[in-house]
């Protein structure tokens, strides 16, 4: 938060990558940068991280767009991806055992909305976060 505001900062922040794995830290540091001391930025940064690994492992992975949108009530976490998949997210029941296949159960636990909107061009996955 800025030292001269009282209140939680809102607003609206996009970041654009490149399609790397490097980029998903990049972005996780960016989250936590805009939200600083926001009580939600570590759920924030999880959120980013989770959906942005997800966009760059399940389509062409050319390009990565996060959107945080602040208000006084919620803070709204949006990936677009670039497309290639003719699937959408999926929830899948992992093992426990597995690798993978928990990221989109961990942001549905954390958001208390989750929205894919796009196709096979490109998607974004949407999570609001209460405040």
């Amino acid at each position: 938060m800025d030292e001269y505001m009282s209140e939680v900062r809102v607003g609206v922040w996009g970041l654009l990558c490149p399609g790397s794995a490097d980029e998903v830290a990049r972005a996780r540091r960016w989250t936590r940068d805009v939200l600083q001391e926001h009580p939600r930025v570590d759920d924030a940064v999880l959120v980013v991280s989770e959906l942005g690994t997800n966009a760059l492992t399940h389509t062409v992975g050319d390009a990565l767009r996060v959107m945080l949108t602040v208000t006084e009530g919620r803070v709204t976490v949006a990936v677009t991806d670039s497309g290639g998949s003719p699937q959408g997210p999926k929830v899948t029941e992992a093992t426990e055992e597995a690798v993978h296949g928990r990221g989109l159960s961990i942001v549905m636990a954390l958001a208390i909305r989750l929205a894919v909107t796009g196709d096979e061009a490109g998607r974004t996955v949407t999570a609001e976060l209460p405040c």
